[in-house]
Parts: C-alpha cells; structure tokens; sequence
C-alpha cells in the first residue's frame, strides 16, 4: 500500500510540473530566445520550480554555514541523488546561474528548454562536447554567471545511494578563472525521491541542504586541481553523515 500511494504521488507531481510548466511556458519561452533575457528568465524558472514543488509538498530548508556575498560569481558543487536535487540549487541560487549538465536533458520535455538556451550540455564520453561545455562555462564565468554541477557526473545506481568519485572538471574551471567554489550537500532529497520516481516513486516532505563556506581559489594553480577536488569532496560527505 505504501508503495503504491508513493507512485501516486509521482504520477501527481508530474501533473504539477505539466501544469505550471504549461502556466508559465509563454515567460520561459520569450525569456530564454536572448541572452540579455536569461536572468529574468531564471526569476521565472524560479517561481516554477517553487510553485511546482510547494503544491507536491516539497520543501527545502537551507543551512548556511555563512553568508554569501551573491555578487560575486561561483562555481556550486552539489552531491546528486534525485531530480530535486535541481529543484534545490535552483531555489538556491540568488544571482544569474546556469546549470552544467548530461546532453540527454536534451530530450527532457521541461529541462529541454533550459538545457537548449541558458544551461549547458555536455556529452562527457566525447572530448570536443567537453571541450566546448567547458569553454562555454568559462565564458559564463568571466560574465559573471554562476555555474551550478553535479561534479559525481550523474545520478548512481546503488540504493541508498553513495557519494561517487567527483570529474575534475569543475576544480580546473574553478582554478582557471579564479572563480571560488561553494559545497553543497543535499542530505536527504533522495528519500524523498530516489533518480526520477520512476522505480520507487516519490512522498512529499522537506529536503535539508548544507550550503558550505566558500572555498577561494585564487591563490591556487592548475596542479592543485586533484587537492581541491578531495577537499570538496571530503567537504560535501561530512554533510551527508
């Protein structure tokens, strides 16, 4: 019985983001067709994902270890279990951001649209859509847009899920365009949904995020990139335990 209301509830927060993505498709729409729009476009991605998760019952309660200074630009690194996970840093995020992702949110009929306009695909099997992915994140960068990844790369397999090895990626781009990092880490999202629903379904209730000082990145070099990697790494599990 359990189970089998958890897949109602699925089936039901998919007809909420139906609903409000079709509420709000005209906004998203006009906003994501120029670059010069895509900050107000991401106040109305925004107020998607609020209203889409507020009438599923998802709520997400944020602890910040301390302030951010949200003029500057960042590079967000989070821990990834569930698709709220992108709900999350979206609420998150108070300054023109972008997210850094798989290029089969391509196909995705919600992300689709963001993934084709402000955020960033990227085919991490193929060297020149990485190389480009990461060119274009740089240049994002140096406009002062912050960057939201997922540095394990995707969603793993194990249930309950583990923390996977972190791309380097992220920590080179950090480094390069003295940009700082912040760690985050999303300790509970996937009890409340695992990956999609699809296998377990989802329940409604709060997700509790850590949002970690930020780590600067100036003073540092390309060879420290393997060290800056452990250490949000460590960073990110410690708030998971």
């Amino acid at each position: 019985m359990k189970q089998f209301l958890k897949k109602v509830h699925k089936g039901v927060y998919i007809a909420v983001i139906v609903f409000f993505f079709a509420l709000f498709f005209p906004f998203l729409y006009f906003f994501s067709r120029k670059k010069e729009r895509y900050p107000i476009l991401n106040h109305f991605r925004r107020a998607f994902a609020l209203l889409s998760s507020a009438f599923a019952g998802f709520a997400y309660r944020y602890n910040v270890e301390k302030k951010i200074d949200w003029s500057r630009t960042y590079i967000f690194c989070a821990n990834h279990t569930s698709n709220l996970d992108i709900t999350a840093m979206t609420l998150m995020a108070r300054n023109n951001f972008a997210f850094l992702g798989k290029d089969e949110l391509l196909d995705n009929p919600v992300l689709g649209m963001f993934f084709k306009t402000i955020d960033i695909p990227v085919d991490r099997s193929s060297r020149i859509s990485s190389f480009k992915a990461f060119k274009r994140t740089a240049e994002y960068l140096k406009e002062g847009i912050s960057v939201i990844i997922f540095p394990e790369g995707g969603i793993g397999d194990e249930f309950p899920p583990v923390l996977l090895p972190f791309k380097n990626g992220p920590f080179r781009l950090a480094i390069e365009n003295k940009v700082p990092i912040i760690p985050i880490s999303i300790t509970d999202a996937w009890q409340l949904m695992w990956d999609d629903g699809s296998k377990y379904g989802s329940r409604p209730g709060i997700c509790h995020i850590c949002i970690h000082a930020p780590i600067e990145t100036a003073d540092l070099n390309t060879e420290d990139a393997d060290d800056l990697r452990d250490k949000v790494y460590d960073i990110i599990k410690s708030g998971l335990a």
